[in-house]
């Protein structure tokens, strides 16, 4: 997950699937750890493979079984450092939107990670 900073208040892009998993349909960037790779690494790549945006690693900021897919997640805070977010993975990503702060809900109505939400609460409200 890539999901610090903000153009202009808003928060880190969000992806649309292609491909609903349950109730997941939009999500921050996210995806796999290659061999070799660690999380943050992963965070960086995923950001850019499917939203096309350039961004370094500042913080982990926990991990979890996620509770709609089961799967360990891993979730780090990332600055945005270039790019325009668009959808750069037409096979995979269907939408990439940013939204505000108020505005996740209408997105991920089951709610964030509440350490992501804490970290989203302090760099977008600050």
């Amino acid at each position: 997950m890539s999901d610090r900073t903000s153009l202009n208040g808003t928060a880190p892009p969000q992806r649309r699937r292609r491909v609903a998993e349950g109730q997941l349909s939009w999500q921050f960037p996210a995806g796999k750890v290659e061999l070799g790779e660690s999380c943050e690494e992963a965070a960086v790549r995923e950001t850019k493979e499917e939203a096309g945006l350039d961004v370094v690693a500042v913080v982990r900021l926990g991990e979890r079984v996620h509770p709609i897919t089961s799967r360990q997640v891993s979730y780090t805070a990332c600055e945005v450092v270039g790019g325009t977010a668009h959808v750069a993975d037409a096979d995979e990503i269907a939408e990439v939107a940013w939204v505000t702060l108020s505005e996740i809900p209408q997105y991920i109505p089951y709610g964030l990670f509440e350490p992501v939400q804490r970290h989203l609460d302090v760099v977008l409200r600050s």
